[in-house]
């Protein structure tokens, strides 16, 4: 099915791999893991040919149908003025055949005529599925497909992954996606730039490889301790004069010199993020008020007559499933899409800070050293050495955001956060594309802040321990206290 050898490919800065070699077999259903920003989506764009390798040989049997990471910049949908003209541009399908795989996706409710714009990310996720199912593949690239899903939707992924009889190839930072749909892992090593292959699902795989780098570590500490002692022995024959032992040090340096080039090379640490959020700045009681706002697509209504008040401090859930709203609300709160009707009153010293699951305050042209710099008005020394926090080091500061990964993107959203002394912040699946420790770090950071804050999640151990004290409910439009009992209800709100 895939064959790749010999693969060597990298950015001017940056190499991702090296002589990388892995082979995938028919009907296998394959994990793609490793750290953010190791080339995960850059592999996949190598097996569609959006990139070519630097060297190697790249061989692909059959069709390909792909999901990528970011939906809510897949052009194609974007251009779509109906559901229609994005699933089939080709009008190869009836109808009927349309409106039955929607319904297969639980997507039954949509029409073709509809605007794909207006919906949510986890509906837009599954449109791009249907699309990439409807061509019939051979192989099925998905890159991060429960990132924009409420927990029906990943429960619905991951049933029907688990069903999926054909070959697969997924990305994604949920562990128990990958744990219950996939039977083989390829682990991209940074260190080496090589691709390790495991047998199992992501579980095993982290136990397989923990004993690999636990033998690895014995075996070194072995060689060291050899290393040492020939060393010792040396410098015992550099007291004998003789002829002989003359020669017995030569061969025994030579031995070690030996030795030590075999030694494999120490792994670099990676580097986690660190940061902690500023002291927010003053503000009124009540921060944001929101009276009778109403807000429509067209022919869809997303809410209508909202009424609440944020209370300063406030940490506050706003729950629901997919297409309630939740999203589009928060835009309205920052002032990004006004109400059709109603008005949202914002204290005179509020300052939001905003994090869009969308990343749709990142111009995509600036650099990573420009857009801090633009966001804080730090000078260029003190933003390198900011940026050096969240892991952005060296010349990867002038990288330009569009090149960045998914989970690079969210550190950048993280850390312009972190550059002001924002008091309330808005958060739209703040850990969407980051690895388990990175999610825990800024989950840390995050319960230490004393601002106000609302939160959208589709995570329940992150809500669950961000210990919210209000929850909003999307579509009712409800304030209510929390209670542990809403997680259980996040899908069916």
């Amino acid at each position: 099915m895939i064959k790749v050898r010999n693969l060597s490919f990298g950015f001017a800065d940056k190499t991702l791999f090296d002589e990388a070699e892995f082979s995938v077999g028919s009907g296998q259903k394959v994990a793609l893991v490793g750290a953010n920003g190791v080339g995960k989506t850059t592999l996949f764009n190598l097996l569609l040919k959006k990139e070519l390798p630097i060297t190697g040989d790249i061989e692909v049997l059959g069709e390909i149908g792909f999901v990528p990471q970011e939906i809510k910049r897949d052009l194609e949908m974007e251009e779509a003025n109906f559901i229609r003209n994005y699933l089939d541009p080709k009008h190869k399908n009836e109808d009927f055949q349309l409106k039955k795989m929607l319904s297969g996706l639980e997507l039954g409710d949509l029409d073709l005529s509809d605007n794909p714009k207006v919906l949510s990310g986890g509906q837009k996720t599954k449109l791009a599925l249907c699309r990439a199912l409807l061509t019939e593949p051979d192989l099925l690239l998905l890159d991060e497909p429960t990132n924009f899903m409420d927990i029906e939707g990943k429960r619905w992924v991951m049933d029907f992954l688990s069903r999926y009889n054909k070959t697969l190839i997924l990305i994604s930072h949920d562990i128990s996606l990958m744990d219950e749909a996939i039977n083989r892992v390829l682990y991209i090593n940074q260190n080496t730039k090589k691709i390790e292959e495991y047998k199992g699902n992501y579980s095993k795989f982290l136990k397989l490889k923990k004993e690999k780098e636990d033998l690895a570590q014995r075996h070194l500490l072995v060689q060291q301790k050899q290393i040492k002692r020939m060393e010792a022995g040396v410098i015992r024959l550099f007291k004998n004069k003789s002829k002989k032992g003359v020669h017995q040090r030569v061969i025994l340096q030579r031995r070690v010199e030996r030795l030590k080039q075999g030694l494999p090379e120490t792994p670099s640490e990676i580097r986690q993020i660190k940061f902690t959020l500023p002291e927010p700045s003053k503000v009124g009681e009540l921060p944001l008020k929101a009276f009778s706002i109403s807000k429509s697509f067209n022919h869809l209504k997303v809410f209508k007559d909202l009424n609440f008040s944020i209370i300063r401090g406030e940490r506050i859930a706003f729950l629901g499933p997919n297409g309630s709203g939740k999203s589009t609300l928060i835009k309205v709160l920052n002032g990004i899409l006004e109400p059709d009707s109603g008005e949202v009153k914002r204290d005179i010293n509020l300052k939001i800070g905003y994090y869009s699951q969308e990343f749709v305050s990142f111009d995509l042209k600036k650099t990573l050293l420009d857009s801090l710099i633009d966001e804080s008005s730090l000078p260029s020394t003190q933003a390198r050495s900011f940026l050096g926090r969240f892991n952005f080091l060296g010349e990867k500061v002038f990288q330009k955001v569009a090149t960045l990964s998914g989970g690079e993107k969210t550190r950048l959203a993280i850390a312009l956060l972190t550059s002001k002394d924002y008091n309330l912040l808005i958060l739209d699946e703040p850990t969407t594309y980051l690895d388990v420790m990175s999610q825990r770090i800024i989950l840390d950071a995050l319960k230490e802040y004393k601002g106000t804050m609302i939160v959208v999640s589709h995570t329940e151990e992150f809500i669950s321990e961000l210990k919210p004290d209000k929850a909003f409910l999307m579509p009712e439009g409800r304030m209510v206290f929390w209670s542990d009992e809403l997680l259980h209800r996040v899908s069916k709100i």
